[in-house]
């Protein structure tokens, strides 16, 4: 839970749209400010909404493009979906010192405690730590938490870790991480799906989520980040395994950590292989490209005690 003294209540998760707008120009200032003038601590505060009441026609839609089943239990992705907005305004400030455009996405995790409904009033809660230094530039997290309003814990807390690539920042502390050991190996097996992504993924998975990251929705605004062609959603990757992990032979708990780490984007249109294991009471996954060998996703869905 956040430790930070100052919390803001807001009336309201924001739009993602305003938030995208004004973060082109935060972007522009920040290219623009003399190195010395680099801010280089995170902002202190909390941003807080209560009465969150996810919208059961947001959900239909995010259940039938992600392949969740049409229950009136949210998926964990769509929790991610409901709050990211909160998240966003937290990096959209003019004190957060990493500019949000550009931003890759490169890990994330959740943990549910216990399954919410539609309908459920949520206080949703975010903020940012971990600032740190990284060869590639400096790393982020963004958490956010989910509560009913009468529980002491939160139902649902998500991590999510971003690197700003480039953008070194004075006076941090490069983080010394071991190699991560690879589960797979070389030989993943045959796939237990492959999915044929078309190059208007990422306008419908905007759509039912409201992220309209230029780099997702088409190669010319991509291209302005970098990107050859535009790139699917990280969590559309996720959240598409997690759905074919709660439907595969081994259940889904419900309550459960999800951990995702995005290595190559997938660029659309694209074909994206899936792998599924069983590794005790969790599942593991992988998504890869079959003709290149790139790996684009892996991660784990463990069930808690």
């Amino acid at each position: 839970m956040s430790t930070h003294e100052r919390e803001q209540t807001l009336p309201e998760v924001p739009a993602l749209g305003g938030l995208y707008a004004n973060a082109l120009a935060k972007s522009a200032r920040l290219m623009v400010r003399a190195p010395g003038d680099k801010a280089t601590t995170l902002p202190e505060v909390t941003y807080r909404v209560e009465d969150v009441r996810p919208d059961a026609e947001r959900l239909t839609a995010y259940q039938h493009l992600l392949g969740e089943p049409g229950t009136d239990v949210l998926p964990a992705g769509f929790v991610h979906v409901t709050a990211f907005g909160l998240a966003m305004a937290v990096m959209a400030r003019e004190d957060f010192p990493l500019p949000l455009l550009g931003m890759v996405h490169i890990a994330n995790r959740v943990e549910q405690r216990n399954p919410i409904h539609v309908g459920e009033a949520l206080t949703v809660r975010a903020w940012a730590e971990g600032l740190r230094a990284h060869k590639a530039g400096t790393q982020v997290d963004l958490v956010v938490e989910a509560s009913r309003p009468d529980d002491g814990d939160p139902a649902w807390t998500g991590r999510s870790t971003y690197l700003a690539k480039g953008r070194q920042l004075p006076g941090l502390a490069l983080l010394e991480t071991e190699p991560r050991e690879d589960p797979w190996g070389t030989d993943v097996g045959q796939p237990a799906a492959v999915w044929n992504l078309a190059k208007d993924t990422g306008r419908r998975y905007a759509q039912v989520s409201g992220d309209r990251n230029p780099i997702h929705l088409s190669a010319l605004t991509a291209k302005a980040f970098g990107f050859p062609r535009a790139i699917a959603h990280g969590m559309y990757t996720a959240a598409r395994a997690l759905a074919a992990v709660g439907a595969s032979r081994v259940s889904r708990a419900e309550a459960f950590t999800w951990d995702v780490t995005f290595a190559k984007p997938v660029l659309l249109p694209s074909k994206v292989a899936l792998a599924l294991r069983p590794d005790g009471e969790a599942v593991q996954y992988l998504g890869w490209n079959q003709k290149s060998g790139k790996r684009h996703f892996s991660g784990t869905v463990t069930p808690l005690p």
